[in-house]
């Protein structure tokens, strides 16, 4: 399951292969997004799919011990709220909770463009916001936020998400102009050996990735939109929960 500020998404997952199985499901983000109607979503989807087994679900903040710290682009209602122990009144199968960029790049250093890659890796899931997962020789370094870096006075996923672009209509040669000035400054402080963009944009990475000027190779995510999903149920069957 993958808990966005838009959608919730979820599907069964072949963890063998790291792909969904079947057609996912998507379901508009309830507004206000407070904690109880996302479970039911949650919930709901789960059910569609008949599945009693274990449950992995990405939420858009800083994940501690199932507990919510941060809640970026949901409700803030979110911040302290247990959310391991809410979803499990609601759905049979033991859940097992982790921030969104996290969980996709699990997903990607397992299964996709991180496959076998040491060093210092940067995953940035472009979306509603910017989410960030860093991996030091395959190892995760949880609950990095570095869409709220400031980059020119501002936070860069205000001007560089995939919602920045939308919101102000910008070609894909301007948003990748906005994309490399957030990562020069994230590279100036990180140093990374490489950088896999994510989220829905990474469908169309041919747009704009060639346009980037960085001095780390970037490389679009391989799993594209479903790494969320795909990350969430490694994470609940290898119990990978920081």
């Amino acid at each position: 399951m993958d808990i966005g500020g838009s959608g919730i998404k979820g599907c069964l997952v072949d963890l063998d292969e790291g792909r969904l199985v079947g057609e996912r499901v998507r379901i508009e983000t309830p507004q206000p997004s407070l904690p109880e109607p996302v479970y039911d979503v949650v919930a709901t989807i789960v059910n569609t799919f008949g599945w009693t087994g274990q449950v992995g679900v990405t939420f858009p903040g800083v994940m501690k011990s199932g507990v919510a710290h941060t809640a970026a682009n949901v409700d803030k209602s979110w911040i302290g709220t247990d959310v391991d122990a809410g979803l499990s009144r609601y759905i049979p199968g033991e859940v097992t909770t982790l921030n969104d960029a996290d969980a996709a790049g699990l997903a990607e250093m397992r299964y996709g463009a991180g496959r076998d890659r040491s060093g210092v890796v940067l995953m940035l899931t472009f979306g509603t916001g910017i989410g960030s997962a860093l991996f030091v020789d395959g190892r995760l370094v949880p609950n990095t936020e570095f869409g709220h870096i400031q980059v020119d006075g501002e936070g860069g996923e205000r001007r560089a998400s995939a919602a920045a672009r939308e919101r102000e209509e910008l070609s894909y040669p301007e948003w990748a102009a906005r994309v490399d000035r957030y990562l020069d400054v994230l590279e100036a402080g990180l140093w990374p050996d490489l950088i896999i963009v994510g989220g829905g944009v990474s469908k169309k990475a041919h747009k704009w990735v060639p346009l980037l000027t960085t001095r780390t190779p970037v490389v679009p995510a391989e799993l594209q939109n479903d790494a969320g999903i795909v990350g969430a149920a490694l994470a609940a069957a290898e119990q990978l929960e920081p």
